[in-house]
């Protein structure tokens, strides 16, 4: 029975194995795509993604979303509503359990500097900076927690307006992309598969190089 609305397919002939790592994760995530229960698990990543795992899951929305473009909008509407549901427990763990479990989060995968920032930005401007960094490449749990940790500053109704805005940006527009690219987009990745992986490094490192530059934000 399939729950998740996902017709379940064979795999795809690009599934061969592959001596690029690179380009096995790329297959192991499409190989996804192709399962019954991808939009459960899509769902699910972009829950945890919110406040502990992190792998963020934009990867399988555009998995899923190059395999059937039509639902690219459905996929996009499941990753923000997963996420903004996440950000409740993210700004739970920052209020009530920051020293048991939120403390281990940030310590874990090294994200201090990030939080420090973002506490310190929280006291000027808390919604245009959870609405900028929710879109941006940051860490998300990072927000959620340090908005429980400094809910003096932050508010829930605030963390949840501003990641509405700021997560639907972000996962609609990879939706849009993917729905007027399609299919094309699939078989331009397969064929220039090593020449896209350098185009996402180089507008990763653009990225961050503008945000330590202009918004002193921390890597």
């Amino acid at each position: 029975m399939d729950v998740s609305g996902d017709a379940v397919t064979a795999p795809p002939p690009s599934l061969a194995p592959s001596k690029n790592p690179l380009r096995r994760l790329y297959h192991w995530i499409l190989s996804w795509a192709n399962h019954p229960w991808g939009t459960l698990v899509l769902g699910i990543l972009s829950f945890l993604d919110s406040f502990i795992f992190p792998i963020p899951p934009l990867f399988l929305q555009v998995a899923l979303s190059l395999e059937r473009p039509r639902r690219s909008f459905w996929y996009a509407f499941v990753d923000t509503g997963a996420s903004v549901v996440g950000s409740i427990v993210g700004f739970y763990i920052g209020y009530e359990l920051y020293a048991s479990v939120g403390q281990w989060v940030i310590q874990t995968w090294h994200w201090e500097p990030q939080f420090a920032f973002a506490g310190g930005e929280f006291k000027k401007r808390a919604f245009l900076f959870i609405l900028a960094y929710s879109f941006v490449p940051f860490p998300y749990k990072v927000i959620t927690i340090a908005s429980g940790v400094f809910h003096d500053y932050v508010s829930l109704p605030t963390l949840l307006v501003a990641s509405t805005i700021g997560r639907g940006w972000r996962f609609f527009l990879l939706g849009g992309i993917c729905f007027f690219a399609g299919s094309r987009a699939k078989d331009f990745i397969e064929k220039r598969f090593n020449w896209v992986c350098l185009g996402i490094g180089l507008v990763v490192v653009g990225v961050v190089a503008y945000m330590a530059l202009f918004m002193k934000a921390p890597r």
